[in-house]
């Protein structure tokens, strides 16, 4: 590295950025942007639209019907996507939806405490996507990427993105690698692996009777997933990395009617790709089966995640990051979990994809979410790097 090269210029660059970074982060953060609320996360995607705008860089929104617009910001030519087979784009991913109801962020608004920021989203994943944006402008600004560079940022990840899948998917059959800028997590480290997840609805028709007067004629929709729940929390297998929750439920006219209708939600989540179609098929069956004569269940699918597994090829940009972040101050260990993201979608495609490269937070979903402060720049730094040596990856 020399002292006028890109590298130089760039790290010293998101080393002068901090503040500037914290301010996005602000605004970011201040916004509603739960993933119903389709108005909140599209003007979190104008802000981002607003900052790229701002640094040169090209951009295009994708309009979503439901949820928020995916933003696509491109360095070194908006035209230079990959031709026929060739996969060109180093793809920068994260997310701008969180998964709090509209008027949070007037309840707690972002503030800095002792080097610790908190506030709605703040690490899951708003500052992911500020760092994703700076390091967009920095490369806009001194050059040096070995490649077209692509900002997505899309609005629906928390539910499964049922629109933006699509979108990172089509982005995907044209990438060399993709960096998602999930938080890094709380031990510093990088994801290296993360496990599927589907995520489905179960509703039960029963008949309503008097529970007291004729009970006999009542067919009860709750007895009947009594009996699913305790068949599904079955399929789990902890030395497969396969788990069953059902986590939520609802159901009942009144304490003394035999209940017409339950629903319960059922979270799955699993390692190999294989077993997902496995699980889902017991699932159907347990399903279809009536324990309780005269019910009848429909399951529904609500949303999906695919599995991020590492190859000989994502273990080569681990490499290249984890040295890119030695360099930056930073100690760095691939990790495995249950989570699920959007790196997911890349991964299964084939793309070499890393995650959790974004700055360390933890205590995602909860009023207690924290970012380190402190770790901005050096997780930028690290990101900038490691794109700067992605020839070194063979890739």
């Amino acid at each position: 590295m020399t002292a006028d090269g890109p590298e130089a210029k760039i790290t010293a660059w998101l080393a002068s950025q901090k503040e500037a970074m914290l301010a996005e982060l602000a605004e970011m953060v201040n916004t509603d942007g739960g993933s119903y609320d389709k108005a909140g996360v599209d003007r979190t995607g104008q802000q981002v639209k607003r900052f790229l705008d701002s640094h040169g860089i090209a951009t295009e929104v994708l309009p979503q019907q439901k949820h928020g617009d995916c933003i696509r910001g491109i360095v070194d030519g908006g035209h230079a996507l990959g031709t026929g087979n060739q996969r060109s784009n180093i793809v920068l991913m994260g997310h701008r939806d969180t998964v709090f109801p509209k008027g949070e962020p007037e309840r707690r608004p972002f503030r800095i405490e002792n080097g610790i920021a908190t506030g709605p989203g703040v690490a899951d994943m708003k500052a992911g996507i500020v760092m994703n944006m700076f390091v967009l402008a920095a490369f806009r600004k001194f050059g040096g990427a070995p490649g077209p560079l692509v900002g997505l940022f899309t609005g629906d990840e928390e539910i499964g993105s049922p629109e933006g899948r699509p979108v990172i998917e089509a982005e995907a059959k044209n990438a060399r690698v993709v960096f998602n800028s999930e938080p890094g997590r709380a031990s510093g480290n990088v994801v290296k692996a993360r496990k599927g997840g589907v995520f489905s609805v179960v509703d039960i028709e029963g008949k309503a009777a008097h529970s007291g007067g004729n009970f006999e004629a009542g067919i009860s929709a709750i007895g009947e997933a009594a009996h699913k729940i305790v068949a599904i929390h079955a399929l789990t297998d902890l030395k497969r990395g396969i788990t069953l929750n059902v986590g939520l439920i609802q159901g009942g006219q009144s304490v003394n009617t035999t209940a017409p209708n339950c629903q319960f939600q059922i979270d799955l989540r699993y390692v190999e790709p294989a077993d997902r179609d496995e699980i889902m098929g017991k699932i159907h069956d347990i399903v279809a089966r009536a324990y309780v004569p005269g019910t009848r269940a429909v399951l529904t699918v609500k949303g999906e995640f695919l599995p991020l597994n590492p190859t000989p090829a994502s273990d080569r940009v681990f490499a290249v990051y984890q040295k890119a972040a030695a360099d930056s101050g930073l100690k760095v260990e691939g990790e495995f979990t249950g989570g699920c993201a959007d790196s997911g979608f890349t991964a299964a495609l084939g793309v070499p994809t890393l995650c959790a490269v974004g700055p360390v937070g933890g205590k995602a979903h909860s009023p207690e979410e924290y970012l380190e402060v402190e770790s901005f720049v050096p997780r930028a730094q690290a990101m900038a790097r490691a794109i700067l040596r992605l020839e070194q990856t063979g890739l």
